[in-house]
């Protein structure tokens, strides 16, 4: 897995020498260049340098040691600068220059994010990365928290199904509860069934018996939680490999499709989130992990699943597996009475179509909560979009042999949006619920950004549960 978040943000009494980041304005330039002295501003006239956002001019001493970086902002797009700035920087300790408490611990969530590489399949892994000294004014436990966090989901979804397989993220759920103090349980194979799994175990089942389906379930109390303690339910969409079942996928589609265990990997860092902030609540994690495999076993179109919560789904489509797994494992959910559910999944390519890669839509009947969620999704530039539960749409999950279908009817057209229909025919009955549709990954490379696995919201939840709950840093 990746670097832990403390190898590139630091204290300052562990930094040797930090090299200062001088941040300049386009139309702060022959200010910032004029201080710099004139080996700076024939060295900028030289290589072009003029301040604009994500250029960077390196400053050397006579002996050719790098003394000074300035980092052009263009009109000011700070964040994004500093989460792009470390590919462009050799190792090293680095310090910015004249940030307050607020900018401090923004330009280090950027550095912190933008740090992040894949590199476990390379032979040249493991190089050292430039290191940011953290203000002491700013909240070196939630950065850390939050970038060692989103680092989790993100090696969990670019790791290839060969090597992330149910037992895997088992393992990884388990390492997370022996940290924090948490109590886990899992439910594997056919002890599905005894236990009132079984729409989970019959998604699972064609897979072999090394990747045997399973629910994880976490169990923790933050300090000073009694069981008068608010109940949060995370749960997440654990598809180790979609093939599409016997309603295959083209090559095309399946190329990415290591990563349909997306929603398990964000519910699970956004559960390290909670545990390590210490929030005063009680906190469940339900993790429904399979592998929608190809055998003699495998669910067929037309198959009638019973769920957990005795509804009966007739299955139009082996390819809509993930509502399947989520609708027990949300059945599991409500029977915990929780005053708020979280379903994270990469449910639907409608949701692409919809908003794109970037912006996943979220779900809910409660206003107050779709408020705060938007609220906090501003607050810390972790873009979400609310879609409706657009009623109209339900009949289109009627099934004339079930109570109803996996594939809604195509009149509906509004792919995302029956898939939480559907979804919500199983949230829990107390509290409010919540349903996201992420992507969890990164099409195209831009500065910070790298191709591959992203964690998508979870910063917004966190923030939105912090709001809420509260808690100790």
């Amino acid at each position: 897995m990746s670097h832990d978040a403390s190898e590139v943000l630091i204290a300052a009494e562990v930094a040797t020498a930090p090299i200062p980041i001088q941040l300049v304005a386009s139309i702060d330039l022959d200010v910032a260049l004029g201080a710099a002295g004139s080996a700076a501003k024939a060295l900028a006239t030289r290589e072009g340098f003029k301040g604009e956002g994500g250029s960077v001019l390196l400053l050397s001493d006579a002996q050719g040691g790098l003394v000074r970086v300035l980092a052009g902002i263009g009109r000011g797009d700070a964040p994004n600068v500093l989460r792009a700035l470390p590919a462009k920087l050799p190792a090293g300790d680095y310090v910015l220059e004249g940030a307050g408490a607020s900018e401090a611990s923004a330009a280090a969530l950027a550095w912190g994010l933008g740090s992040y590489v894949f590199d476990r399949y390379q032979a040249a892994r493991g190089k050292p990365r430039p290191r940011l000294v953290i203000s002491q004014s700013a909240d070196i436990p939630t950065l850390r928290r939050i970038v060692h966090s989103t680092a989790l989901a993100r090696d969990m979804i670019n790791t290839p199904a060969n090597d992330l397989g149910p037992l895997q993220i088992e393992t990884i759920a388990r390492e997370v509860a022996e940290a924090y103090g948490a109590r886990i349980s899992v439910t594997t194979g056919d002890d599905l069934l005894e236990a009132g799994y079984p729409a989970i175990h019959a998604v699972g089942r064609a897979a072999v018996a090394a990747r045997a389906p399973r629910l994880i379930e976490l169990d923790w109390s933050g300090p000073g939680a009694d069981e008068t303690a608010p109940r949060i339910a995370l749960v997440g969409k654990g598809v180790v490999f979609d093939t599409g079942g016997l309603d295959i996928k083209p090559s095309s589609g399946m190329r990415l499709m290591k990563k349909d265990m997306g929603g398990a990997a964000h519910a699970l860092a956004l559960g390290r989130m909670v545990m390590d902030a210490g929030l005063p609540i009680r906190l469940t994690v339900l993790l429904p992990v399979v592998e929608n495999a190809i055998s003699g076993d495998a669910m067929r179109p037309g198959d009638v699943l019973e769920t957990r919560a005795g509804l009966s789904v007739e299955v139009g489509n082996t390819d809509a597996e993930g509502r399947l797994i989520l609708a027990d494992a949300l059945t599991r959910a409500g029977e915990l009475e929780p005053a708020l559910t979280i379903d994270l999944a990469t449910l639907t390519g409608a949701a692409r179509v919809a908003l794109g890669p970037d912006v996943p839509p979220f779900y809910t009947d409660d206003e107050a909560l779709a408020a705060d969620l938007a609220d906090a999704a501003r607050a810390v530039g972790d873009p979400l979009w609310r879609l409706p539960l657009w009623a109209g749409y339900e009949a289109s999950l009627d099934s004339d042999v079930a109570d109803l279908k996996n594939d809604p009817d195509a009149w509906a057209q509004a792919g995302s949006i029956t898939a939480a229909l559907f979804l919500k025919r199983f949230a829990p009955a107390t509290g409010v619920w919540l349903h996201l549709d992420i992507f969890g990954w990164n099409p195209r490379k831009r500065p910070g950004f790298a191709v591959g696995g992203e964690a998508q919201a979870i910063r917004a939840l966190f923030q939105l549960l912090q709001t809420r709950y509260g808690g100790a840093a």
